[in-house]
């Protein structure tokens, strides 16, 4: 927070404010030269103490290379090298990365960010190396910012407020002019917008754009998060209403046009407390080695005509978000909850894939087109994973049979090179006001696979049906699902730290490392390392994107992959239904730039969704924690940074900080290459996969903040066979 002090009448230099200071004057303007008693009166350092400082800061970063003596007492920034574009990626010491159009890391220092943010699309220029062994750069430009709104909790003084971010990714209080403060009492939860931010100065300027309400409260939190994201959380009146217009009646033309399954066996599986059903699969048994599979997904664009109210709001939203307890929808619930939900017992319209092939689940025969459907049974994964387990139940025959196929298509989905990333789902139980009264875990199972691969199947058929083109000029414009490969400096980093285990990773074709990645994945199940090597190997890949550019899916082995499944909640496939309708029908390709720009739109979208998601998660995890004050859990380190360790519990998988102030047996360093802190005195280490036993110290909730510190050693705990078992869940 930035201190306020009255009748303030010069500013206190230290040497650090200095450096950044000097470095954002010049970088402001690299083609200007500079003296000492010019920057002084620039940064408005008038004493005799900051001017010395000024003069031994200039030559300090002539001698980093930051800064050129071009004349006696002159001094130019250091030319740098050609500039790339990227994303700023925040840590939480103030420094950054920017991953580049090729996705490459790019370090850059909190002094070289020239008022980047997190999420801000910039272009960074190299800077000559240094005493550091990595490469560092300099924003030179910040081509788009990724938002202008934040959260936070607004503290209103006499003549002027500040707002302290909710994002520990926003390093800078937001200076509030007294008349933009919108009747915000102090404390309160605000959103705030930035209207100004000087080069020269530290903090931006902005004004209140809404008071979400009092910190705390369960509505107040979510509606937050949803707003620190730039999320919406309410649909426009208007749009209510016009949802309200829409028929849900099927026409007789409807029914003449589309292919009828109604009186074929079909069925839908989905979470038990799911609401949309978008997707459902049908079963015929054509002889005794052949079926009929059909995938068949709720037809989203009958209803929602593309430029339509309704259409542009879908763009904008690009997809629902999932709270820990609620769905904000991307369409209005009438659309989403009842005309396109495939319920029970109702005549549906969906856009399927169908699929004749045997009980090796090899394909014979392909069919895509529109069709018209009727459930007949709502299984929950539950109740299907009972049938499949016991053999009994409501369709078994057909369950089963599904269920065979199935494990086949998984099994040579993986060995063809797919990786099994199979992660358990944080489950919350809430009271009545949003209170977590236990975290429990969501594990996939046999049921889960079954509509997973049926799933992949069609969105991969359908790819290939429109994308596969035996010369590149003929392939039409389209919207795949990539992923590209790893980072190879990140996973090199992962290969090696695996050993510690002993574990690793062999081969060198994407093949041999996919197959080693899932043997590895299999062997930690279970184990204390499990999510710790799980979220680490995740980091390790690449992120998958929306985009026109295929070059294939590496982490499900997929040379040609999309999105087709879900249009209720995703707006890709509903651009991936118009498409493949249009091209049915043999239309002229689409505009291909226009159909990359939402590509993009809805990957940000996507990002934006998963970590409001997330802070969701983090935010009842604190909660959950916040009157476990002085209670003990094992933990195991999961990152090691300049500020301390962060460790998460292995029971209730609660990450939190354990603050390297708070470690006051020794004075530990940071050893940035080997991700540990090292004891001056004692030698000791801490690094990542340590196992910890940690007591809850402090919770700030409006922080989503959890402090840990270290309680008694493990190995005494263990030699206390005596001693009560923890507190379980």
């Amino acid at each position: 927070m930035v201190k306020k002090k009255k009748n303030k009448k010069t500013t206190r230099f230290n040497k650090n404010m200095l450096m950044k200071s000097v470095m954002s004057v010049f970088s402001s303007d690299p083609s200007q030269s500079l003296n000492y008693k010019e920057l002084a009166n620039i940064i408005g350092a008038k004493d005799a103490t900051s001017k010395r400082l000024i003069n031994e800061v200039l030559y300090e970063l002539v001698d980093q290379k930051m800064l050129q003596e071009v004349l006696r007492g002159k001094f130019m920034i250091t030319k740098l090298s050609v500039a790339a574009e990227g994303v700023v990626e925040m840590e939480r010491d103030g420094n950054a990365y920017v991953i580049t159009n090729d996705n490459e890391e790019v370090f850059v220092p909190e002094y070289n960010l020239n008022h980047a943010l997190h999420g801000d699309w910039v272009k960074v220029a190299t800077i000559p190396k240094r005493r550091r062994k990595r490469t560092e750069a300099e924003v030179v430009e910040i081509v788009e910012r990724a938002k202008r709104t934040f959260v936070g909790k607004i503290e209103v003084e006499k003549n002027y407020a500040f707002v302290i971010a909710d994002n520990r990714l926003m390093p800078h209080d937001i200076f509030i002019p007294k008349n933009a403060q919108k009747n915000a009492k102090n404390g309160q939860k605000v959103i705030v917008r930035i209207t100004d931010w000087p080069m020269n100065t530290k903090n931006p300027m902005g004004e209140v754009v809404e008071v979400i309400g009092n910190p705390g409260e369960h509505e107040v939190e979510m509606h937050a998060i949803l707003a620190e994201f730039e999320l919406p959380y309410r649909f426009p009146k208007e749009l209510d209403k016009f949802a309200l217009s829409i028929s849900e009646k099927i026409t007789k033309a409807d029914y003449e046009q589309r292919r009828d399954f109604r009186n074929i066996t079909t069925f839908t599986i989905d979470p038990a407390d799911a609401k949309d059903f978008d997707d459902a699969l049908s079963f015929r048994e054509i002889d005794g080695n052949t079926i009929e599979l059909g995938v068949h997904i709720a037809d989203v664009t009958h209803y929602v005509k593309q430029g339509g109210p309704i259409d542009n709001e879908a763009i904008e939203r690009a997809t629902s978000v999932y709270l820990v307890d609620r769905c904000v929808p991307m369409l209005p619930e009438r659309l989403s909850n009842f005309i396109c939900s495939l319920r029970p017992n109702e005549e549906k319209l969906c856009f399927s894939a169908v699929f004749e092939m045997d009980l090796n689940g090899n394909i014979k025969k392909e069919w895509f087109g529109r069709t018209v459907i009727k459930s007949q049974h709502r299984f929950a994964y539950e109740d299907a994973q009972q049938v499949i387990e016991t053999g009994k139940g409501t369709l078994a025959k057909e369950i089963l049979a599904l269920n065979s196929i199935a494990q086949k298509l998984r099994y040579k989905r993986l060995k063809a090179g797919a990786i099994n990333f199979d992660r358990a789902e944080a489950r919350f139980d809430l009271d009545e006001k949003g209170k977590p009264l236990g975290i429990s875990f969501r594990v996939q199972k046999e049921a889960n696979h079954l509509i997973e691969e049926f799933m992949l199947l069609a969105n991969r058929s359908v790819a290939i049906r429109i994308g596969k083109s035996k010369e590149k000029a003929k392939a039409k414009p389209f919207v795949y699902r990539i992923h590209d490969k790893p980072n190879s400096e990140k996973f090199e980093t992962f290969r090696t730290f695996i050993t510690r285990f002993g574990y690793n990773i062999e081969g060198g074709t994407s093949k041999q490392i996919s197959k080693s990645l899932n043997k590895l994945l299999t062997e930690v199940k279970g184990k204390k390392e499990q999510n710790l090597i799980e979220t680490l190997a995740v980091r390790s890949m690449a992120k998958a994107r929306y985009t026109t550019e295929n070059i294939g899916h590496y982490g499900l082995g997929f040379p040609f992959y999309t999105h087709f499944t879900s249009p209720i909640r995703r707006y890709p496939d509903m651009m991936v239904h118009r498409l493949l309708a249009h091209y049915l029908k043999n239309g002229k390709p689409k505009n291909e730039a226009e159909l990359e720009h939402l590509c993009k739109h809805s990957t940000d979208m996507e990002i934006k969704a998963t970590d409001a998601e997330r802070a969701s998660i983090k935010y009842k995890q604190v909660e959950f924690m916040s009157d476990k004050i002085g209670q003990h859990f094992q933990g195991v380190i999961t990152g090691v940074t300049s500020f301390g360790l962060f460790v998460e519990t292995i029971e209730t998988k609660c990450e939190g900080l354990v603050a390297i102030r708070d470690l006051d047996d020794d004075f530990y360093e940071f050893d940035e290459d080997n991700y540990c802190l090292i004891g001056r005195q004692n030698n000791k280490k801490y690094q990542l996969g340590d196992e910890l036993l940690v007591e809850v110290y402090r919770t700030n909730l409006p922080k989503k903040q959890l402090d840990y510190r270290l309680a008694e050693n493990l190995e005494t705990l263990k030699a206390k066979s005596s001693s009560p078992s923890k507190k379980k869940f």
